[in-house]
């Protein structure tokens, strides 16, 4: 097994996870069904082939070296790599995916989003949905490193990212809303950055895995920070912060008495939302995604998406 080729097959790159996450020789051995000495054999001929050390043995577990990190890193996106190729012949097969990921930001209506997933099924495709919880630039990025093949409520532009296409979903107003037993319920308005800072603020997380932004934090102020737009509602509903929540998402509340919105010195916050599809790679949509998009052309849904956050 001296050419690095034969090395770096499919088997022995899972083989490789195996051992990394079964943490020892041994346990990764029984998991593959193997007697120990077969696996420690063919991980020898890896390390020869490709003239590094894969595994410190110095301690009973098996932990990788820098250059096993590395090859473990890499082999998993070979191994992505190669079943992508196989879904892609398959998708080529049919025009159908075999599976559709949607990431979906925290603004997005849940209701809108299911009534489209269950006209979706009404086709009875062999396509399996996939949807997944985006935040501010980490709806875009699940798009853009390849995780997703639509993204709805994307607030970032992606335009420097190639093949990436996006269109309008609509503008959304951003507010400013604490509970009615919060402090600045009864602040004089507009209220002023200076006030602000002194009360605890409550953010969402970006979903991005790497950077990521925050809106409309100040330097210096306490905040909480969760992980979706529905636990921020939350948060900010028990008083225990203030924050900019979009209009529809937080109406019922307001009409209900739950919230109230206050005026701040900042400007409002108008955002507008897109929706992506493509990116790197990207050649033509199969008939999954193709559906979608035929949907999101209708202003009425695109309009829902952002709109109908009644509650029951």
């Amino acid at each position: 097994m001296q050419d690095t080729r034969d090395a770096l097959t499919p088997e022995n790159l899972t083989m490789l996870q195996v051992i990394a996450e079964a943490g020892s020789f041994a346990a990764a051995a029984r998991q593959l069904g193997l007697v120990p000495s077969a696996l420690t054999y063919r991980v020898r001929q890896i390390e020869d082939a490709l003239d590094v050390l894969l595994f410190d043995r110095s301690a009973r577990q098996a932990r990788p070296t820098e250059a096993g990190a590395e090859l473990l890193r890499e082999g998993a996106r070979l191994l992505r790599d190669v079943d992508a190729v196989a879904n892609r012949v398959r998708r080529v097969a049919t025009g159908w995916e075999p599976q559709l990921t949607i990431s979906v930001d925290g603004v997005v209506s849940p209701h809108t989003l299911l009534e489209l997933v269950e006209a979706f099924y009404a086709l009875a495709p062999p396509t399996r949905l996939k949807l997944s919880d985006g935040i501010m630039s980490g709806t875009l990025e699940a798009l853009t490193s390849g995780r997703a093949d639509l993204a709805i409520g994307v607030s970032v532009a992606g335009s420097n990212v190639a093949g990436l296409q996006q269109a309008p979903l609509g503008d959304l107003l951003f507010i400013y809303v604490v509970a009615p037993h919060h402090p600045l319920a009864s602040a004089p308005e507009p209220i002023t950055d200076a006030t602000l800072r002194e009360h605890r603020a409550v953010a969402v997380a970006d979903s991005a895995q790497r950077g990521g932004l925050t809106m409309g934090l100040l330097g210096g102020q306490d905040v909480l920070t969760v992980d979706t737009m529905q636990a921020k509602v939350q948060v900010q509903l028990r008083g225990m912060g203030g924050g900019f929540l979009p209009e529809p998402m937080v109406r019922p509340y307001l009409e209900a008495g739950h919230l109230v919105e206050r005026k701040v010195a900042r400007p409002e916050r108008s955002i507008r939302m897109h929706y992506a599809w493509g990116g790197p790679g990207f050649t033509a949509p199969g008939r999954a995604l193709q559906w979608w998009l035929t949907q999101l052309q209708s202003p009425t849904t695109r309009r829902a998406l952002l709109e109908n956050h009644h509650h029951f």
